[in-house]
């Protein structure tokens, strides 16, 4: 897919996801630049407690690719309804366009999977760059078609507080 290492970089306090490269003398730049949403609840990884966790995590699944952009998912399966469909103020938290599911890779975070923890697309899309989220990180339904586009299964992602 790409020829230099890539991972993704979550920053809550910024609200902010990062995709570097890595050059092989250790160095990084940044491939793409996202605004994003983290939880309103703050940073967590209890079962529940709809929080983002920290630390080091990999993308386990991707899911929706050739999807339309808005494609509403329940339990990760496309529903065939599409957000302009629906009001893109409705309370629910919907997951939309992509999903990227992230697996922890560290005790504190090890039931990520399990928490339903994802990067995808929202219909929340006006309050992206505050926390917002029931514990996922949210983007723009655009960014995360580019992003996904950009990314592949075992990609390393950090979240940072």
């Amino acid at each position: 897919m790409q020829s230099l290492p890539r991972k993704i970089r979550v920053s809550i306090a910024a609200q902010r996801l990062e995709l570097l490269e890595s050059s092989g003398n250790g160095s990084e730049r940044i491939v793409a630049g996202y605004p994003v949403s983290t939880s309103v609840f703050g940073i967590g990884s209890e079962p529940g407690s709809h929080r983002t966790p920290v630390g080091k995590f990999t993308i386990g699944e991707m899911i929706g690719a050739g999807a339309p952009v808005g494609m509403v998912f329940v339990s990760r399966e496309p529903t065939g309804e599409i957000a302009s469909s629906v009001s893109l103020y409705d309370p629910r938290d919907l997951v939309l366009t992509r999903i990227l599911w992230l697996e922890g890779l560290e005790p504190h975070n090890a039931n990520t999977r399990d928490r339903y923890i994802y990067i995808h697309g929202t219909n929340h899309e006006e309050r992206i760059g505050e926390p917002s989220s029931h514990g996922c990180v949210r983007m723009r339904n655009a960014d995360m078609v580019e992003l996904f586009a950009q990314v592949e299964p075992g990609l390393p992602v950090t979240i940072e507080a």
